[in-house]
């Protein structure tokens, strides 16, 4: 099994209306992923509720292998939900690991 985990950090020029709004849309987007990519094993994101930290959005997802993960980044689907950070994404972090 191999664990996905992405950070997002979204622009500070960006209202709390427009952030919580982009956020909400990326959620609904990703968690519902699952019915569409059937080799998601699990995902969901979490919205970062300490404004004193650096990051926004957690993405944790769990795949059978790195080649799942890499069949999922490039996925029309996935493509499609990513894109809703597009314009609002300021930084990003990510790890892939064993469990």
């Amino acid at each position: 099994m191999v664990k996905h985990i992405v950070l997002f950090k979204l622009k500070e020029s960006l209202t709390s209306a427009e952030k919580a709004d982009v956020m909400n849309r990326f959620k609904a987007a990703i968690e519902a992923l699952p019915q569409k990519i059937d080799f998601i094993r699990d995902i969901r994101v979490g919205l970062n509720i300490n404004p004193d930290e650096q990051w926004d959005i957690c993405l944790d997802s769990t795949f059978d292998s790195l080649d799942d993960v890499k069949a999922y980044a490039v996925h029309p689907d996935h493509v499609a939900a990513a894109g809703i950070l597009k314009d609002a994404k300021d930084g990003r972090a990510c790890v892939d690991y064993e469990m």
